[in-house]
């Protein structure tokens, strides 16, 4: 694998060839008693593997129950199999699949493999092997019914964070997140921040391995994945897209950019903030289908990710979504998507269900959580006065869980980072929009009564 390039020779390639890229009832923050703790220095991670043994192994989910185990070796020979079974040792199955490569100025990616196996059995764990040889991994499979946990992270629990980077930040958020069971993480956006320097991509792989290798690892791409110079590399998103494959495919997408999955009873639509997203564009009129071809009555679950967010009162990055907001809130609200979850503004923030601006019962909440321990620090200042939107707001390292009970009940809970420990400092619980019969009573035409000022809605009544 290539050395890092001398940061004086990096900033002389970027001085001469780059230009700047173009329910609820909320836990009583102690935030007014936190000192927040400073940025920390960026750590990499070394191989300490031979050419040949797989390194960054990660999984991903690739369609209703099969898993894409994706790797790097650094010998060009290995090859791109996948051994595995139920038992410690024992591999009675044996799936072949595809690898590849990219080259960025002087770098050269190792063998980049991505290799789908299946169908495999909801709640069951799962013991593999990349390549041949090296290391035994092992992963557990979503369950297929509720309860299930997001890290984000459900009994539909899931771990979120976003704008992860590798910090020692980074490092205190995984232990956090490892340190509890989880189904699927969900991570939307600005992963590595290699930001050109392709070896801290494979840091960062390195980094994440003991946890994207156990759990499926679902993910967007934000700014800091764009690594494109015009002229003379126009070609955006080469590392993230060959590094990182989403099962864009399976869900009928002609971008690894957007994509969607079911897990259990739940819909992920993963959308892409630094693609075309107008009503022409290929990505609308994907998301325009997808939506349409959710049955909410197996699916009462739907939530949403993207990078740059649609609602936000921090100072860092305002309006940066308000296109995209523009193009497509129409098509969530009317999809009744439950929750919007962001990146992209190093804070976290939780609003109340919103659409065009205001509250409104049939609209999604939207939540902000770009924390996850990136080198660039937080974002400091919220605008005053305080949206009455906007129920909690906190510029501080972190991760969240997601927990979904059942058809209509879930729990959200956003751990702050506090140096050893994580906290929770904010929880709400949610409700399904999909059996909400004044949503659903709501048809073209009508003016929705949820949009009158008489029925905006408070914190305690989502």
């Amino acid at each position: 694998m290539a050395k890092l390039w001398s940061p004086a020779a990096f900033r002389v390639l970027l001085t001469i060839c780059c230009v700047p890229q173009i329910m609820l009832h909320s836990h009583v923050s102690a935030e007014e008693y936190y000192i927040r703790q400073p940025p920390r220095s960026v750590i990499q991670t070394p191989n300490k593997r031979s050419e040949s043994d797989p390194q960054q192994v990660h999984i991903s989910l690739a369609g209703k129950d099969y898993i894409r185990v994706s790797w790097i070796t650094d010998d060009k020979e290995a090859e791109s199999v996948v051994e595995y079974g139920k038992l410690p040792g024992r591999y009675n199955t044996m799936a072949t699949g595809e690898h590849t490569s990219y080259q960025f100025f002087f770098y050269k990616s190792g063998k980049i493999h991505h290799v789908k196996i299946g169908p495999l059995e909801p709640a069951t764990t799962y013991y593999y092997r990349c390549g041949g040889r090296g290391p035994e991994f092992s992963f557990k499979m979503p369950p297929a019914s509720f309860p299930i946990e997001f890290a984000i992270v459900g009994r539909f629990v899931t771990v979120f964070f976003g704008d992860l980077g590798q910090t020692e930040w980074t490092n205190s958020t995984l232990e956090h997140v490892g340190s509890k069971d989880y189904d699927v993480l969900l991570l939307p956006g600005d992963l590595s921040y290699a930001d050109f320097q392709q070896p801290l991509w494979d840091s960062f792989g390195r980094l994440v391995e003991p946890y994207a290798s156990s759990r499926p690892w679902m993910v967007t791409e934000g700014n800091h994945e764009i690594e494109s110079i015009p002229i003379i590399l126009p070609h955006a998103f080469k590392a993230y897209n060959a590094r990182w494959l989403m099962p864009y495919e399976e869900s009928g997408s002609s971008s690894n950019l957007y994509y969607s999955f079911d897990v259990a009873g739940a819909h992920i639509i993963m959308l892409g903030s630094y693609t075309d997203f107008d009503e022409d564009s290929a990505q609308y009129k994907w998301l325009k289908a997808d939506l349409a071809k959710i049955d909410r009555k197996k699916t009462p679950w739907i939530f949403v990710l993207l990078h740059a967010p649609w609602y936000n009162t921090n100072t860092a990055h305002q309006g940066e979504g308000e296109s995209m907001r523009n193009s497509m809130e129409e098509l969530l609200y009317n999809a009744r998507v439950d929750v919007v979850f962001a990146g992209h503004v190093h804070a976290y923030e939780r609003f109340t269900r919103i659409y065009d601006n205001k509250a409104d019962p049939c609209g999604p909440i939207y939540i902000t959580i770009g924390d996850g321990g990136n080198r660039e620090g937080l974002a400091l200042e919220f605008k005053e006065p305080k949206s009455p939107l906007s129920m909690f707001q906190e510029s501080s390292f972190g991760h969240a869980r997601l927990k979904i009970l059942d058809e209509t009940r879930a729990h959200w809970s956003w751990y702050r980072n506090n140096d050893s420990d994580a906290v929770i400092a904010d929880e709400v619980r949610l409700e399904s929009l999909s059996t909400s019969k004044q949503c659903w009573g709501i048809t073209d035409g009508q003016e929705s009564s949820s949009s009158s000022s008489s029925s905006s809605v408070t914190k305690d009544e989502l």
